[in-house]
């Protein structure tokens, strides 16, 4: 049995309680983690204020990340291992992770290059005609870097690696169920030649570590992806100090009549069923005007009807195990509460153990759970709609609001959609260009 220790100030250290980290594909037990305490948490945020003192030079920022990038090429088959076993998700989507990590650290170290000030027009104002002004960006301080489980890889890069580039520290704290990769990470970044107390692990429980690491008044940035529960309860307690949050989401999408049917059904069975449905974008909601509504609904089911669930390492397998067989239940629930409603199950609606059969559902209700709230499972509902003015008062009845996607060959309904429709970017489909399906993305309008 593995066991793995946190990392602070450059070194790892094993404590006396433990957490395992599940096969999720066997049930059994892959490896022990070490779980922090006050004590540990304490000395990880004073490596990384201490090491603030000797400050990394741009450049030298920018040779560190492309090092980490090209290391996480080198291991790229371990890592994507180690994501399909930790997480459950089918081998090729952990190898696509791997490589948008990769991509990620390359931007970091470009940005660690382009950081800017800019002039302040003084010499605008009365008086001030030989007054000069200018701002300089300068590290934040101690980033506080709080991952969930479903992309541990990619996501901790997400915010690793642009802190890194600004010239800040971190503390990291990824989801107690997918910590391996956030360990084989920090072991990157060392032999990249990251500073110690540059990096620092802690992991265990997000609300016992998670909490120790919102005590300490010393991390002056918070970077968290999670539930929208522990989002605002993070936010409510950081006081004046700064966060940046990703939270849940419920995704809809708007299928027009001038939609390429089959196409537009392909993807959203592909997006919904895409790591067992535990994406934070997942394709949950699916509006399709009336008169297209039931040719899509053959499509999907024809699309559903190829994927392939089984042994997440087997490389033709397309639907993995869910993060836990209790999570499975969930959602096996939700969709029976549906069902007891006058839902319909188009096609599959079954549990075995942690996996849950691709659905798809119709005859919803706007009060339903797997309308209402995220099911973050491989679920979608595909609802009917007449005029676009309804499907878009369909999208904004919604607490969240983190992405949406329109499906039409209509410049002005693409237009209208991305004006009216309430959520941080709003994808557009279309095929206006040689008959080849493009993407556009509104710019963000509101936070999510």
């Amino acid at each position: 049995m593995k066991k793995y220790g946190l990392f602070i100030d450059g070194k790892w250290m094993e404590t006396v309680q433990e957490l395992p980290v599940i096969d999720k594909t066997s049930g059994e037990t892959a490896a022990l983690i070490s779980v922090a305490g006050k004590a540990e948490v304490t000395a990880a945020v004073t490596a990384a204020l201490k090491v603030l003192d000797y400050p990394l030079e741009p450049y030298r920022r920018y040779e560190i990340l492309m090092a980490a990038a090209q290391l996480l090429q080198r291991d790229a088959g371990q890592l994507a291992h180690t994501l399909t076993v930790e997480v459950g998700k089918p081998i090729r989507e952990a190898h696509a992770e791997v490589q948008r990590g990769v991509q990620t650290l390359l931007l970091s170290a470009e940005a660690a290059k382009q950081l800017t000030g800019e002039m302040v027009p003084l010499a605008g104002a009365p008086g001030c005609g030989q007054r000069v002004a200018y701002t300089k960006r300068v590290p934040v301080g101690v980033v506080g870097a709080i991952t969930p489980f479903n992309f541990p890889l990619n996501l901790a890069l997400h915010k690793i690696g642009p802190a890194l580039a600004a010239g800040n520290s971190v503390v990291f704290k990824p989801a107690s169920q997918t910590s391996l990769s956030g360990i084989l990470l920090c072991r990157i970044f060392a032999e990249a030649g990251l500073p110690r107390g540059f990096l620092n692990l802690v992991t265990g429980p997000g609300n016992a570590v998670g909490e120790l690491l919102l005590a300490d008044k010393r991390i002056q940035f918070y970077s968290f992806t999670g539930s929208v529960a522990v989002g605002k309860k993070l936010k409510e307690k950081a006081g004046m100090r700064r966060v940046a949050l990703e939270l849940g989401s419920n995704s809809a999408n708007i299928v027009h009549n001038d939609a390429d049917i089959d196409k537009t059904a392909a993807l959203c069975t592909r997006y919904a069923f895409a790591n067992a449905g535990q994406v934070c974008i997942s394709c949950q909601r699916v509006y399709v005007q009336r008169e297209v509504y039931d040719s899509f609904c053959r499509a999907a089911i024809a699309g559903t009807k190829l994927i392939v669930s089984g042994d997440p390492l087997d490389e033709a397998t397309d639907l993995g195990p869910m993060i836990s067989e209790a999570e499975a239940v969930r959602a096996e629930e939700w969709l029976h509460e549906a069902v007891q409603s006058g839902a319909r199950i188009l096609i599959g609606g079954h549990r075995h153990g942690a996996y849950i059969e691709p659905t798809i559902l119709t005859d919803v209700q706007p009060s339903m759970k797997v309308v209402r709230q995220e099911i973050f499972a491989p679920v979608f509902s595909v609802i009917p709609y007449d005029g676009i003015e309804e499907a878009i008062a369909a999208v904004n009845d919604s607490k969240y609001g983190l992405q949406a996607g329109v499906f039409t060959s209509s410049l002005e309904i693409a237009h209208i959609c991305a004006e009216k429709i309430q959520v941080g970017g709003v994808i557009i489909m279309t095929e206006l260009l040689f008959g080849r399906i493009i993407c556009l993305t509104a710019a963000l309008k509101k936070a999510a």
